[in-house]
């Protein structure tokens, strides 16, 4: 069972994906985005060619726990993908990923025109892992 995970921007979107087992996530893209029709339809060629049984959705949140307007942007988002792959979408607190991110790549010595390359991509990796951690079972 293949899960996405998905870090939604404004102007990119950060692609992981879980092994089959549910236990790792992988960073596999970070898409630019064009049109909404034509990001829909690039993640569900993802959902396809992964055989992706559900996506889960970075939920951004402020620091004290309550939803902002972005939050209602990535919710309709998430509902019109929901409707184009017929998958379940979940979504999942993503607060300080791309922070976590940055210091990552930035500990990793990583070029500033690397880290802004791949930085979407790492924070939809730490999103899928956090959900992933959050619902193994014991």
């Amino acid at each position: 069972m293949r899960i996405l995970g998905l870090d939604v921007g404004t102007k990119t979107i950060g692609v992981a994906i879980s092994d089959p087992l549910g236990w790792t996530a992988q960073g596999i893209e970070t898409m630019r985005r064009s049109r909404l029709e034509t990001d829909l339809e690039q993640l569900r060629e993802l959902v396809d060619k992964w055989e992706v049984e559900a996506i889960v959705i970075g939920m951004p949140r402020n620091m004290n726990g309550t939803y902002g307007p972005k939050s209602e942007i990535i919710r309709a988002f998430g509902q019109q993908l929901a409707d184009k792959v017929q998958r379940p979408i979940h979504y999942w607190d993503e607060r300080l990923t791309t922070v976590a991110a940055q210091k990552t790549l930035l500990q990793g010595d990583v070029s500033r025109a690397k880290r802004k390359q791949v930085v979407d991509k790492l924070a939809a990796v730490l999103i899928l892992q956090n959900y992933l951690d959050g619902h193994r079972r014991p």
